[in-house]
């Protein structure tokens, strides 16, 4: 930082740099959860006509694109706020702006949905207590690790994590097991090619599929948020960012594979009977391995979900904080105590708190929610991409451009990320356009404002 920002350095609105690269994995897999597969496998089965596996290996292909655009732009600006700040960089204040405002959306209802998921699952295992309170327990505890601090945050949650990887351990033997013994219930190529119950292969299905199978992904973005409190430099994060995405992918094809395989129902039974999707992993493990697993996976699940929100809830205090230090949001949101954003992580949590609990005392809840969570992930991507495009081709003073990888690879990213936004669903494309409308607004109302925080190069 130059000593003409002093507002950067002062220790009320500075953040503490504790965070190592293992750290920012666990954050980055505890967002994502490595288990994501399991509520979205039935509908991703039906949907590619059985090809389940070959979905999340284009899926991560396609994400792939996003996970590099992230690791060009935070060694351009590595700074809190992740595409916030990579967006004003490359296209100038008030697109960062808009990517904030749009990341927002995503950054405060995706916690929302994962305790909400949490009270479900501990829910269906202790049904005396109501699920709205097992997700208010969930918003309590998380929040209080965060307030603590992001590396204790991060000690707790490394735990979780691990617990989460034995769970998925446990599975992927078990079903090696059941395979070996008894076969597969379907053909060994089947969740790479289809199970031939819908008709021939067809590759305009797995990409419907592919549409929803990238909302398994969200979350690894968030690492990004953390820039300013990693020690050892922003190339840390880039190689933290592309590592989960791998990481993940390799786990989301494996576990889809194997269950795919276990699955007693077609993929056309599955399309024809909508109810039997969202518990069609559940099913699958109890018809083959047995209702032990099914628990174990549920309580992982519930664990899990609840450390993901924490994960969420601290990436969406960073993107307030940083907006408020930017003077795009209100002042007191800058203010960090002992190198933590308290007010930030406060406000996110109250309004995850109020959405969750809220959903947990609806029946339709939950698809409200999940309608709108992915909207302004993939709208902040999109202006990722060009913020790639905008600031190495265009704004950026000196250096020579890189054809492949500032305007090839982002390019082609912006073209996925507005096509999976095509196909979302009219409610989130509706939300999504009037949350965009009071951006706009809140936008002209700020003209002629300076940032406090000057753009990496120099520039607005």
């Amino acid at each position: 930082m130059s000593a003409d920002t002093p507002h950067v350095t002062h220790e009320e609105t500075a953040l503490r740099r504790s965070l190592t690269f293992r750290d920012l994995v666990v954050y980055g897999l505890l967002f994502i959860a490595p288990m994501a597969p399991v509520g979205v496998f039935g509908t991703l089965d039906a949907k590619s006509h059985g090809a389940v596996a070959l979905v999340y290996i284009v899926a991560t292909v396609a994400m792939a694109f996003t996970a590099f655009s992230y690791a060009q732009m935070v060694q351009v600006a590595p700074q809190a706020g992740s595409v916030f700040a990579y967006a004003r960089a490359g296209l100038g204040k008030g697109p960062g702006f808009i990517a904030g405002w749009m990341a927002m959306l995503d950054y405060v209802l995706i916690p929302a949905v994962a305790y909400l998921f949490a009270g479900i699952a501990m829910n269906s295992l202790i049904p005396s207590v109501s699920q709205w309170v097992w997700t208010a327990l969930a918003v309590v505890i998380t929040t209080l690790l965060n307030l603590w601090g992001v590396r204790a945050a991060a000690r707790v949650g490394f735990a979780v994590l691990a617990l989460e990887i034995v769970v998925l351990l446990v599975f992927v033997v078990s079903a090696v097991v059941i395979l070996a013994t008894d076969g597969p219930q379907r053909d060994w190529l089947s969740p790479l090619t289809g199970d031939g119950t819908q008709g021939a292969f067809a590759l305009s299905a797995v990409l419907g599929a592919v549409s929803v199978a990238v909302l398994s992904y969200l979350g690894f973005d968030a690492i990004a948020s953390f820039a300013e409190e990693v020690t050892g430099g922003s190339a840390k994060v880039a190689r933290a960012v592309l590592f989960c995405l791998l990481f993940t992918g390799v786990l989301f094809v494996v576990q889809t594979y194997l269950v795919a395989l276990l699955e007693p129902t077609t993929s056309a039974q599955l399309a024809a009977d909508p109810g039997k999707q969202g518990s069609a992993f559940y099913d699958a493990v109890d018809a083959s391995v047995g209702s032990w697993l099914h628990d174990l996976v549920a309580v992982s699940k519930a664990i899990g979900a609840a450390f993901a929100a924490l994960a969420g809830q601290a990436a969406a205090g960073r993107l307030l904080f940083a907006m408020a230090r930017d003077r795009r949001l209100p002042k007191a949101l800058s203010r960090t105590y002992s190198g933590v954003p308290r007010v930030a992580l406060l406000l996110a949590a109250v309004i995850t708190l109020v959405a969750a609990v809220w959903a947990a005392s609806r029946d339709d809840g939950m698809d409200h929610l999940v309608s709108v969570v992915d909207i302004g992930a993939l709208t902040a991507f999109t202006l990722l991409h060009a913020s790639v495009v905008g600031y190495f081709a265009v704004r950026r003073r000196g250096g020579a451009v890189s054809w492949w990888r500032h305007l090839v690879i982002p390019v082609v990213g912006a073209a996925i990320t507005v096509a999976v936004i095509v196909e979302a669903s009219p409610t989130a494309q509706v939300v999504g356009a009037i949350w965009l409308a009071i951006g706009l607004m809140v936008l002209a109302a700020q003209r002629g404002r300076e940032p406090s925080v000057p753009s990496p190069d120099g520039g607005s």
